[in-house]
């Protein structure tokens, strides 16, 4: 059977067989047969489309690894694990955001300790001036979501408070139009520090405050799943949220 998802991959990003082939180095006959006759490329020119067409090489040849393979794959995608937010190197904040080239996202319900820092903000307002999308996601301070995350951390009102202090320090950066801040009603189960394929993820857990809760430092690599199930996981929260109006 034809492989349909590349096929319409390509129609979708407007990019000829021709096109493609010149871009990975292979004859033009070749990615015909793996589109017409659903032939399986080698790995590297799997992983050398998928990175040409933005999306996973998974997607593409969902038969082309293993489970074995795609758990040691995912497992290899974390780089360091912190047991503490707290013990997260304080430059590692700016150095994360600092390395974006695309894109940078913040999914938290305050994340008072990023907007209280004048150098996280102004490396944000750099990136978004030189064409990163920068999209914060802040928790809605009037939602039972937050009130419930307020109990369980033990602070009650004051997570609602530390809301709407970020809010007042991030108004620099709300007047940056490229810069796209939303107000989410979701239970999170982790707040997602995005700089392109690099993450950190810092963990919720009950009775624990944030910055004594553990976070991941997540790299995505091709054929993994786990910085992907975040990814995702933004993307849906993301798309539920209310904009708030800039400045």
């Amino acid at each position: 059977m034809p492989n349909e998802r590349l096929r319409a991959t390509l129609l979708q990003h407007r990019i000829t067989v021709n096109a493609l082939a010149e871009k990975i180095g292979v004859d033009p006959k070749t990615v015909e047969r793996w589109i017409t006759k659903d032939r399986t490329p080698y790995r590297r020119y799997r992983v050398a489309v998928a990175e040409e067409l933005g999306i996973e090489e998974t997607y593409l040849w969902p038969e082309a690894l293993t489970t074995e393979q795609v758990s040691e794959v995912s497992a290899s995608e974390l780089v360091t694990l912190y047991p503490y937010r707290s013990s997260v190197p304080r430059d590692m904040w700016g150095r994360l955001f600092a390395s974006a080239e695309t894109e940078i996202g913040v999914l938290v319900y305050s994340g008072l300790f990023l907007s209280e820092d004048n150098e996280t903000q102004r490396i944000l307002a750099d990136k978004a001036r030189a064409g990163v999308r920068v999209r914060i996601l802040l928790g809605d301070p009037d939602s039972p979501q937050v009130a419930e995350r307020g109990t369980d951390e033990g602070v009650d009102d004051a997570m609602a408070a530390k809301i709407r202090n970020a809010l007042v320090l991030y108004k620099p950066l709300r007047k940056i139009e490229a810069v796209e801040f939303r107000l989410h009603r979701t239970v999170l189960y982790n707040s997602i520090y995005r700089a392109d394929d690099q993450l950190l993820v810092n963990t919720h857990i009950y009775g624990v405050t944030a910055p004594q809760a553990p976070v991941w430092h997540l790299r995505k690599l091709a054929g993994g799943s786990v910085v992907n199930t975040y990814l995702e996981s933004f993307e849906r929260v993301w798309d539920g949220a209310t904009p708030l109006p800039g400045g």
